[in-house]
C-alpha cells in the first residue's frame, strides 16, 4: 500500500463548511449537459458492445479470474 503524506488536520469550521457546501450543492461546477448525455450515451452501450466482441473463452477466463478473487477475499476473512 502506497504511503500517503499526512494532512494537518482541519480546522472544525473548515469541516463544516465544506460539509455545508456538499449537502447544498454550493461551490460545485455546473455540468454541461451535452457532455453529461454522451457519457451516459457511452456508459449505456459500452458493457454490451464489449460483451459481444469477446471470444466465449475469454468472458470464461474473465469470469473465472473474477470469482477467485471473491472467493480469496471471502477465504482470508474466515481464516
Amino acid at each position: 500500500m502506497p504511503k500517503r503524506s499526512r494532512k494537518p488536520p482541519e480546522d472544525e469550521n473548515q469541516a463544516a463548511k465544506r460539509i455545508l457546501d456538499a449537502v447544498t450543492g454550493e461551490g460545485m461546477p455546473e455540468k454541461n449537459p451535452a457532455a453529461v448525455a454522451l457519457g451516459r450515451l457511452g456508459g449505456l452501450k459500452g458493457g454490451k458492445a464489449r460483451a459481444r466482441s469477446l471470444s466465449a473463452k475469454k468472458r470464461q477466463e474473465i469470469a473465472r479470474k473474477a470469482a477467485q478473487s471473491r472467493w480469496s477475499r471471502h477465504a482470508a476473512k474466515d481464516a
